[in-house]
Formats: C-alpha cells, structure tokens, sequence
C-alpha cells in the first residue's frame, strides 16, 4: 500500500532520518515510536504531502485513499457536529444544508433542493448519517448535540467530530496523531473495540501503552535515524527490543576482540621486515573493521530513584459531607458525600464534564463549594497537581534551581536524574521558568511533586505532555509513594498499575468500585462482552 525508501530528512541542522525505509501493507495495525523530538510527526507530514524530504521516495497505491486525524483540529466553524461526521466531502456537506434548511422551511420542490438529493443521494447519504449519528454517539454525543454548532463545543470535542468523520469515511490508510489524547474512558473503550474490526490500515503515534497493545501488530521505532521495524503489539517490541540489543552489544564486543587480537600481530610483528607486507595488510583490515563496527546505543531505561517519604497522615485523610456544588444553573453535586482514608488509590472515572476535575478541585479547596463541610486530617499535607496550573513557579528560577529549592536535601546530580527522566536534558536544565512552554511547566511541577511529596496527592491527568519511558518512570515512582493517591486519567496503563479504588462520577452521581479499573469494567458491565457500539464494516 505504502513504501518509504532511502527517506533522509533534516530540521535545523540535526538528520532525523538518514536512508530510512519502511512498509505499510494492506490492512495492517501499525505503531510508529520513539523519543520526543525523533521526528514521528515529521514522517506524517511527510506521508502526507505536507512536508518535503531532503531524499528518498514515498510510494503509494494510486487507489489507496488516506485520512489523517491531528492532534488539534483548528478553529470550529459553523457546520453541525453531523455536518463534520457526514462530510466526506464538501459538495456532501453542503448538499446536507440544504436539505435541513429545505425541510425546515418546507421548500422541498425547489431546484437547489432537487440537486442537493441527488448529491446525498450519490453520496449513499441515507447509510452515512445513521452511521455518523453511531460513530458520534459512541465517542460520547448525545443526540440533541449533534446538530449544534461546532463553534459551541471545546476543542476536544470538536476532535471527535473530526474523528468521527474519518470513520465513517473509511479510508484505507488511517493516520492517527494522539487519537486517545481527547477521549474519556469510556469513548476510548468504544474507539479500541470499534478499531479492532476496521476494514483499513492503520498508522498510529500515541502515548497509550494499552491502546497500542491492543491494537497494533506492527511497531515501527524511529532510532539512529533509522526506521526498525518489530512483529507485534508495544510490549512485544519492548522485549524484542531488549534481545536485539543484547545480540548487537554481543557482536560488539567480539568485533573488538577480533580488532585487538589483529592489533597484537601488528604489534608483534611491526619491525619484523619479513613480514611487512602482512602487518600493512592487517592495518588495513583493522582500519576497515574499525569503521564499520558501532557500538550500539542501548534503549532509554526507566527512571530509577528512591523518592523522599512523606509525612504519616490521619487515618481519615480528607471527609467531604453533603457538597453542594453548581456552575450557574447547572448543578454538579448534590449532597454528596466521600470520605478518603490514608493508602487509598482512587482514580475518578466518567465522562467528561461530569465533574471529576471539579471533585478534585473541591478537595484541594481551589473552588469554593455552595453547600457542605470539608473535614481535613490535621496531619493530612495536601497537594494538588494539574497540568494547567503553572502560579506555584519562581520564573526567574532555572528549572534545576526550582527542583532544588523544592527539596534542599537533593543533590544536583539526584535533581539532574529525576529532570532527565521527565524529558529535560542536560542544558535544559538551566533554562529560566519564564521561557518554558506550558507543557515544560506541567512537567517541572510534576517533578517538584514527586521530589518533596505530600502525603495527599490529587493529580489530574499526569500523563499529559509525557512520553512513554516517563510515563513509566511515573508509574514506578508513584508505586513506591507512601502515601494517598486520588487521580483522574485516560491512560489505562497508568490506571491499571495504580489504583486500588475507582469512583465513577457522573450526574453528580459518586459511585464506589472498590477494587482497580478491571473490576470496575467488570461491575459496572463495560467489559468486553458490553462495551457496545457500531462496528466497522
């Protein structure tokens, strides 16, 4: 379907990739990994026609359609979020307004009204909206909301929109950049049951182990500005990876014992004149061999560091009674009641909007309730982690002096480790706060969390702006914590390896689970026998 040959490619001095070639057949589930900055974005575009390469050449099936879903969808405009999903192509889209706007006013016998049904109907129209109206429906759209405007959803949403557009398309390559990055949990079980029949390909970047894991047959890693190819989902490739590594060391290693048993016959042999012409022979080969033979750079390893304990809390770490909690006329609890108890592992579930990041809010005391009582531990040390929350740092700190600061007791090179491991390295270190992007900051306050941490700790989707090794590194670091951990996050990986509790929110509803994300799937009846939904056909 898809052939990547000898692709070099160069961005501000530095090669991205150098004689680079890949495959993508027919129906096949593709990762494509590597750090931040390897240049995975660069290769869409490239793929796509909106970016040129140095070299090489990228050859398609003149019959291969593609369709590409970015990360972020631009300015919404007036067409319904239907319009969006039915809009395969403009004349469609058009075609659809007229058609309402005829209904609507009961002009059915005009002109324009004729052309625009013989469009939809070209166009198989009537199988394309009750399909749209499926795919919008299990990305989480009620139905009265699919024929509002665009322009009066968040950006999420209107990403899933354009989402939703794409799988009612159905193109036979589907590039996806970030597809899980604006979905909740329950859209995302809905997005991976209704990929795992789709009739295309599929090329995906993303920062979900466990969507990734489910979905992907083929890994593609972009290292030493090559494109390597590995059999199987991301945990295959992780272990694959590790063996390749270890044979290519192996090999390494007797290439340089062979380079040092002919450097002792060069050695031995040198002045001898008899053999001259053996010893010229040999300089040669070890020459040839020393440039051929690399040592191979070893695969990023997780984060390894022993994070300070906090302080011992309260039994009863925090105890919310009868919140009453509203944004104008739109109430978010109702009496509710929770109590948090020290260990506890909660992670917040349900749809966006329902209110977990306002929970958490309310329990960090950063919004005011309306009605109810808050009861803090008296030893209860509370902190609150967002990834929108950046007040808490000194700008004209460098970011090794505000980790530093956060803990006197760390040492540099301790400060230096755990910067490293969330995706600032060496000068970045000694960057001012007031020059970093919003995602840096997120990451730096994450940092000053976890090397002076509370003995509460509410983050609200940590994940965000971390790339896979770091999220793993989080995971570690936030299993050893010792203390109480409440979250909201879409990273089910992040989510199946940390809690213990699930609560799910919705309607101002507060529902327990006691047990992790797989017993809440089974109880609540989300499982895989019930997750629902259209299927691709």
């Amino acid at each position: 379907m898809l052939t990547i040959k000898n692709l070099t490619k160069t961005m501000g001095g530095r090669t991205l990739f150098q004689n680079a070639e890949m495959t993508i057949n027919w129906g096949e589930r593709m990762a494509l990994v590597g750090p931040n900055g390897a240049g995975k974005s660069t290769l869409f575009n490239i793929i796509l026609g909106k970016e040129d390469a140095d070299e090489g050449t990228v050859d398609r099936d003149e019959y291969a359609i593609v369709g590409f879903l970015a990360q972020e969808a631009g300015d919404p405009t007036d067409e319904t979020v239907l319009e969006i999903a039915i809009g395969i192509n403009p004349e469609m889209v058009e075609a659809l307004r007229v058609l309402r706007e005829g209904e609507a006013k009961g002009e059915h016998g005009t002109e324009a009204f004729a052309k625009a049904q013989d469009v939809f109907d070209a166009n198989n129209g009537y199988q394309l909206e009750p399909k749209a109206k499926k795919i919008l429906g299990g990305l989480g759209y009620a139905e009265e909301e699919m024929n509002r405007p665009a322009r009066e959803f968040s950006g999420g949403w209107v990403m899933r929109a354009h989402l939703a557009r794409l799988l009612v398309m159905e193109p036979d390559l589907l590039m996806l950049d970030e597809p899980t990055n604006h979905l909740d949990l329950l859209s995302l079980l809905w997005l991976e049951r209704y990929l795992h029949s789709y009739p295309g390909a599929i090329f995906m970047i993303s920062h979900d182990r466990d969507f990734m894991d489910s979905l992907a047959e083929t890994v593609v890693e972009i290292d030493a500005e090559k494109f390597i190819t590995y059999t199987g989902n991301y945990s295959n490739y992780l272990e694959e990876r590790g063996k390749r590594y270890e044979q290519a060391l192996q090999t390494y290693r007797n290439k340089q014992k062979e380079i040092e048993r002919v450097e002792e016959f060069i050695d031995r042999f040198r002045s001898v004149a008899s053999k001259a012409s053996q010893v010229q022979s040999r300089i040669k080969q070890v020459e040839k061999m020393r440039a051929e033979v690399v040592k191979p750079n070893p695969p990023r390893k997780l984060f390894k560091f022993n994070f300070p304990e906090p302080p011992r809390s309260n039994q009863k770490v925090v105890e919310l009674t009868n919140i009453h909690q509203a944004y104008g006329d739109k109430k978010i609890y109702k009496g509710l009641d929770l109590t948090i108890e020290r260990d506890d592992r909660i992670v917040l579930v349900g749809p966006n909007g329902a209110g977990k990041s306002t929970l958490l809010k309310i329990i960090a005391g950063i919004v005011p309730i309306d009605q109810g009582d808050i009861k803090m531990g008296y030893l209860t040390k509370m902190g609150y982690y967002s990834q929108h929350r950046a007040d808490s740092l000194n700008e004209n700190n460098t970011v090794l002096e505000e980790v530093l600061e956060a803990n006197p007791e760390f040492n540099e090179d301790d400060a230096r480790s755990v910067l490293g491991s969330f995706l600032f390295r060496r000068t970045d270190v000694h960057k001012r706060v007031k020059v970093l992007s919003g995602g840096e900051k997120s990451r730096l306050n994450l940092v000053k969390f976890l090397v002076d941490p509370p003995n509460l700790l509410l983050m609200d989707e940590p994940t965000t702006h971390l790339d896979l090794l770091s999220i793993e590194s989080l995971v570690k670091s936030l299993k050893n914590y010792k203390g109480t951990l409440v979250f909201i996050s879409h990273d089910v990986h992040f989510i199946r390896n940390l809690a213990t509790t699930t609560l799910h929110v919705n309607n101002g509803e507060v529902t327990r689970y006691t047990g992790g994300y797989d017993y809440y799937l089974e109880k609540s009846g989300l499982g895989d026998d019930a997750r629902g939904g259209v299927t691709a056909k």
